[in-house]
């Protein structure tokens, strides 16, 4: 329960779902945990369970971002592990059914219903803030000895899905982020992995209560994955398991991606 003792680690969008997961798993490994949410009172709410320290802020705003990085380096003198989690919902468009040609039209569910605001928001929440939070956390993370960086992806940023162009762009994106950061950063030592996870039993996929079964028929494993599953992958990429992994993208989907 130690593979982690010893290292700080920033978990953005942590207050709940994927991101409390992993701050729980970090936290029981020996790491010193710091939370990001939108809203400091779940920030500090979730930070108290973890015996961490909280910082609130909008991922998508560079002003925001460094406020947080400034209250940060007051209080630690490196960051060993970044996981750039903050996102908000894509579920909406799954199929309930299966899919035919027809199932999603260019005006209602698809690319014509999409407003300018609602795609910009998908991007700057998933793309623009991993790319600000890495960023801003490169000064700290160059004084850690083996430090590592994980982004949250989506299977759908890799398969896509009708309904979801503006979630599956900005998933795409972070991977696309990933395999670049992994190579500019690895002569320093730090490595830059990101995670896609399939469908997990989170408030996020709770819109796709009606999807649900024929998503679940649609997974080998029978099921739609836990945040414990995320969060055993992430200790993984986190620790020294993983120290000749870089630039890679690992899904745990519960075998979905082969039956697509």
């Amino acid at each position: 329960m130690d593979r982690l003792k010893g290292k700080t680690a920033f978990i953005t969008g942590a207050a709940r779902g994927l991101g409390f997961a992993m701050a729980k798993r970090f936290h029981e490994e020996g790491a010193e945990i710091i939370i990001n949410d939108l809203r400091i009172e779940d920030a500090e709410r979730a930070a108290e369970q973890v015996q961490g320290f909280a910082v609130a802020g909008d991922v998508s705003s560079s002003d925001a971002v460094t406020a947080m990085y400034r209250e940060i380096v007051q209080r630690v003198d490196r960051l060993d592990i970044l996981v750039n989690n903050a996102g908000i919902s894509g579920a909406e468009g799954a199929p309930d059914n299966p899919p035919d040609q027809d199932s999603t039209s260019l005006q209602n569910d698809g690319l014509l219903a999409v407003s300018d605001d609602a795609f910009d928001r998908m991007i700057a929440v998933h793309l623009r803030g991993t790319f600000l939070c890495t960023r801003g956390a490169m000064p700290l993370m160059t004084k850690a000895d083996a430090p590592s960086v994980i982004n949250m992806g989506s299977i759908m940023g890799t398969y896509g899905k009708p309904g979801g162009v503006a979630y599956c762009a900005a998933k795409a994106g972070i991977m696309g982020f990933t395999r670049a950061l992994a190579h500019e950063t690895a002569a320093r030592g730090i490595r830059v992995n990101a995670l896609a996870p399939g469908f997990i039993d989170t408030d996020m996929t709770a819109p796709l209560a009606t999807a649900r079964p024929y998503l679940e028929s649609q997974t080998p494993l029978g099921r739609f994955g836990q945040p414990d599953d995320i969060a055993w992958a992430a200790v993984y990429l986190a620790s020294e398991e993983a120290r000749f992994v870089t630039g890679q993208v690992l899904s745990p989907n519960g075998g979905w991606y082969m039956s697509q």
